[in-house]
């Protein structure tokens, strides 16, 4: 039996989340983009609006825009009070206070339900999920996952997290991870040995710090491509 809405806690950030915590610049928000595990984000809608090219994939995307909406009501106010007793573990800048971030998430979370019905008959936002995605080698320039690889080291299993990032290696040039924290706010367990592995594999990885920091050391993302191997024939 597959996973119900009651299992998700849907919890969306904003656009300009996405560009801090991604490093995304003006250019790249032109490129063919995949959003991998977005949920309720207000990125897809924002970019959208401006021209952008985006697919975003979760399973949430099998529900109604009613029950996703519903479900929303039912745990804000539970994940607010999970962040209120809490709040020691994040940085208060940017999002200066508890209210800020309610007002923030929601504001998302709205956009992306505005704009919900509509990308889905545009194609927009498709429930799939990781290891295995329907597309293409080469289908998008750039891969985003925000707040699922590596947050959930403890639920997912390194071979799973090796899986999915080759996964989205095939579909994309490049994947970017935010962030390397697990829910505890310790660098996730599965980081060293598969920065080990992928490079055996074949491929570049780098850890960059960004501008965004809101969970406590949460302050960069990996970047990983596919290194093309050469082939040298004889003349």
């Amino acid at each position: 039996m597959g996973f119900t809405l009651k299992e998700i806690v849907p919890w969306g950030r904003s656009y300009a989340e996405y560009i801090d915590m991604f490093a995304l610049t003006p250019a790249e928000l032109t490129h063919s983009i995949l959003g991998c595990g977005d949920g309720p984000a207000g990125f897809n809608a924002a970019l959208s609006r401006d021209g952008g090219q985006i697919i975003s994939v979760d399973p949430l995307y099998a529900f109604s825009k009613e029950a996703i909406a519903e479900r929303i009501d039912e745990t804000f106010d539970v994940v607010m009070e999970q962040v209120r007793n809490n709040q020691h573990d994040f940085v208060w800048d940017t999002i200066n206070s508890i209210e800020a971030l309610g007002k923030a998430r929601q504001c998302a979370m709205d956009d992306f339900l505005e704009d919900y019905m509509q990308g889905l008959k545009k194609g927009r936002y498709r429930c799939e999920s990781l290891p295995r995605l329907s597309f293409q080698e080469h289908t998008f320039a750039l891969a985003l996952c925000s707040h699922l690889l590596f947050l959930y080291s403890e639920q997912l299993s390194a071979a799973f997290h090796l899986s999915a990032i080759k996964e989205l290696c095939r579909v994309s040039d490049e994947v970017r991870i935010f962030p390397l924290l697990e829910l505890s706010g310790q660098v996730s367990r599965h980081l060293p040995i598969l920065l080990k592995q992928l490079a055996e594999d074949g491929y570049q990885t780098k850890l960059i710090t960004v501008a965004y920091e809101f969970q406590k050391g949460g302050n960069q993302m990996l970047t990983v491509t596919r290194v093309l191997s050469r082939v040298c024939g004889a003349l």
